[in-house]
């Protein structure tokens, strides 16, 4: 009977599952159970905890708003922080640090807003710094 009420419990939990989170520029994935119903913004800052906890460089931070979260093998959207980690049904993700910016000043030196650097979309920073263009011969 008490075996019966600890699956139940864990049942109530929701399915959990192995995952695999690379962070670009690191050298191997990291890889922790889930459970299916935890937002990408959990898994963010899970990933983080424990890339920092194991020691790995390059040099991270802690604020998990500064990354984002896509599957590869679906292109360059990113994951948005508040839907599921289970919703696409994918258990490898890359974890990349967002585009730096910087403020922009008009003539009279007052800030003019936030600008990327070189003026293009995340997207085409993360196909830049994946090399995912083969180059035409």
């Amino acid at each position: 009977m008490l075996l019966y009420k600890q699956k139940k419990n864990q049942n109530a939990k929701g399915n959990r599952f192995l995952i695999s989170v690379t962070v670009l520029g690191s050298a191997g994935p990291i890889r922790f159970v889930v459970c299916e119903e935890e937002l990408v913004a959990g898994v963010i800052d899970m990933a983080l905890k424990s890339y920092a906890r194991e020691g790995r460089l390059p040099v991270l931070g802690s604020n998990l708003n500064d990354f984002f979260l896509y599957c590869p093998s679906t292109g360059s959207d990113a994951l948005s922080p508040w839907e599921t980690i289970g919703s696409k049904g994918f258990r490898n993700f890359m974890l990349c640090k967002k585009p730096p910016t910087e403020k922009v000043a008009d003539a009279g030196g007052s800030p003019a807003g936030v600008a990327h650097k070189g003026g293009g979309s995340w997207k085409a920073w993360l196909n830049k710094s994946l090399n995912l263009k083969i180059p035409s011969v």
